[in-house]
């Protein structure tokens, strides 16, 4: 595997300068919120560090990529194909760099739409994503309060906010944020009709 100097000599070289700034504003939270959570602090920079490394790639090279991996690409991610960086990056991370760690690789996946039963390290990095000290939007502070008294509740706030600017924009909700949404309301008991 690749030593994280290299992985960030990579994305240095394959991103644009505000979006690297961005995937290092990422690992200094996921490193944080890591330290809180009980969760290995190197595998939070390394998928933090990989996660937006696909986030420039054509079209084409995004799907040669999903389908590399075996992803079976549905409608919502034809319709919106940067939802498919995550995928594509995964496959980078695996490829060229050398990481094999399956909860890195998922991390890196579901960074963008989330899915049903994360783990501690898949919601770190779409949470430190969402609130990395370069966001700014008007609930930014309640996240992250919310995020760094309970994981879980900080993600179901993220899954509430991103759901209802996707319907605000008029834009395909994918079917995976939807399920981490119903599962992680599941889990904490709010399904009480």
């Amino acid at each position: 595997m690749w030593s994280e100097d290299k992985i960030t000599e990579y994305i240095k070289s394959e991103l644009k300068k505000q979006r690297y700034d961005h995937s290092l504003r990422v690992k200094d939270t996921a490193i944080s919120l890591a330290k809180k959570y009980g969760v290995d602090e190197k595998k939070a920079s390394i998928a933090a560090l990989v996660h937006d490394c696909a986030k420039y790639l054509d079209y084409e090279i995004l799907i040669k990529h999903s389908k590399e991996w075996g992803y079976k690409i549905d409608s919502v991610s034809k319709a919106n194909p940067s939802l498919l960086h995550g995928v594509a990056a995964a496959n980078i991370a695996k490829k060229k760099m050398g990481i094999e760690d399956e909860d890195i690789l998922n991390a890196i996946i579901y960074h963008t739409t989330g899915r049903k039963n994360m783990s501690k390290l898949e919601k770190i990095i779409y949470l430190a994503d969402y609130i990395e000290p370069g966001r700014k939007f008007p609930t930014i502070e309640l996240l992250r309060e919310k995020t760094y008294n309970n994981l879980d509740e900080g993600l179901l706030f993220s899954f509430d906010n991103s759901i209802k600017f996707i319907i605000d924009r008029g834009q395909l909700i994918h079917k995976d944020t939807i399920n981490a949404r119903n599962d992680l309301i599941v889990k904490l008991g709010r399904n009480i009709i």
